[in-house]
C-alpha cells in the first residue's frame, strides 16, 4: 500500500471536543475513523472515544495482515462499539447513555469499504469531483430524499442535526454499508464530522484538494472552516488519505501469455463423449471407435512436415 494521510480535530467555538479521530495500518490493509459525540447528550466525548478506541482494538485484534470480511469487520466493530457504550452506561449508574455518530473506512487490496451511523460522513474525491459519499441519518436528509425540501434548504433547516441513528442509543443503530469501491491512483478519502461538512461543501473541499498537498492544504481548509463557523462553531475533525495505487484485477481470473514460448499451446479440450455432466447414447465401444475416425479425418487434412 502507498498513501499520504492527515488527521486533526479541533476544538472550534465549543467548551470542550467532543470529536475523536483515528488511523491505523497493518501491511496491508487500513483503517480510518472518525466518531462525533452528541452534545444533546452527557458524556458524548466518552461515547466518541469508546466508538473509535473499541473500532480500533478491532483493527489491531483481526487484521493480521488482512481482514478476512472488511463488510462484516465494519458491521461487528460499530456493534460491538455500540453495545460497549451501553456497558458503559450500566457500570457507570448513567440516567442516559452517551451517544455518538461514527464513520468508518477500510481499505485493502486497492477497495474502499465503508460504513457509518449518523451525520459524519465519507467523501471520496476523484479529479476534483464528489463520485461517492454517505447518506446523513437525519430528518433533514429524509426530506431532501422525499423532495419536500431542497439541498440549499437542508443546510439553514431547523431540524438539521436531528440524528435518527447513533452508536449508544437504546434501539440498535441503522450501519449503512458501502459497496466494494475500487480506488485509483490520486483518489482522496475523506471522513469528518458535521463541524467541517457543515461551513464547507465536499465539492468546494475536492475542487480545493485536487493536486494539492494534503498535509499543507487541510490544515488551511479547517482554519478557514474554524473562522466560517464563527464564535459558537462545532468542533471540526477530519481524516483523509490520498491513495497512491490503483486497483488491478486479481492474477487469480486473469492468464498471462508473455512467458510462453514460440509454437507452444496450452489446450484444455474435453474428450469427445467423456465429459462429465454430459449424456450421450453411445456405448464405450462406440465413442472408442467415433474418436478414432475424428482423430483419423484430421491427421488426414493435416500438413506433414
Amino acid at each position: 500500500m502507498r498513501f499520504t494521510i492527515y488527521q486533526e480535530s479541533r476544538q472550534g467555538g465549543r467548551q470542550n471536543n467532543e470529536d475523536r479521530i483515528s488511523y491505523c495500518y497493518s501491511r496491508d490493509a487500513l483503517l480510518m475513523v472518525v466518531a462525533d459525540g452528541m452534545g444533546g447528550h452527557h458524556y458524548g466525548e466518552i461515547a466518541a472515544q469508546i466508538a473509535v478506541q473499541s473500532i480500533t482494538d478491532s483493527f489491531q485484534r483481526e487484521a493480521r495482515t488482512q481482514l478476512a470480511d472488511p463488510f462484516l469487520f465494519l458491521r461487528r466493530s460499530m456493534l460491538s462499539a455500540h453495545n460497549s457504550i451501553l456497558d458503559y452506561t450500566v457500570r457507570n449508574s448513567l440516567i442516559e447513555s452517551p451517544r455518538t455518530t461514527c464513520v468508518v473506512c477500510v481499505v485493502q487490496d486497492n477497495i474502499a469499504y465503508w460504513a457509518h451511523a449518523g451525520d459524519s460522513r465519507l467523501f471520496l474525491m476523484r479529479d476534483g469531483k464528489i463520485i461517492a459519499q454517505t447518506q446523513d441519518h437525519s430528518r433533514v436528509r429524509l426530506l431532501v430524499a422525499d423532495g419536500i425540501i431542497t439541498e440549499a434548504a437542508a443546510a439553514h433547516h431547523p431540524d438539521r442535526n436531528k440524528i435518527y441513528s447513533c452508536l449508544g442509543s437504546p434501539s440498535a443503530p441503522d450501519i449503512d454499508l458501502s459497496r466494494k469501491t475500487p480506488l485509483e491512483q490520486g483518489d482522496i478519502l475523506l471522513l469528518c464530522s458535521d463541524g467541517l461538512w457543515g461551513v464547507t461543501s465536499g465539492e468546494r473541499m475536492a475542487i480545493a484538494l485536487k493536486d494539492a498537498d494534503l498535509l499543507k492544504t487541510l490544515p488551511m481548509m479547517m482554519l478557514q472552516a474554524e473562522v466560517r463557523a464563527g464564535t459558537y462553531g462545532d468542533n471540526i475533525s477530519v481524516v483523509a488519505a490520498r491513495w497512491e495505487d490503483s486497483y488491478v484485477e486479481p492474477d487469480s481470473s486473469a492468464i498471462s501469455t508473455q512467458t510462453m514460448t514460440l509454437g507452444e499451446f496450452t489446450t484444455k479440450l474435453e474428450d469427445f463423449g467423456r465429459t462429465p455432466g454430459q449424456k450421450t447414447e453411445l456405448s464405450d465401444e462406440e465413442i472408442e471407435k467415433a474418436i478414432e475416425e475424428i482423430r483419423s479425418t484430421i491427421d488426414k487434412y493435416t500438413p506433414k512436415k
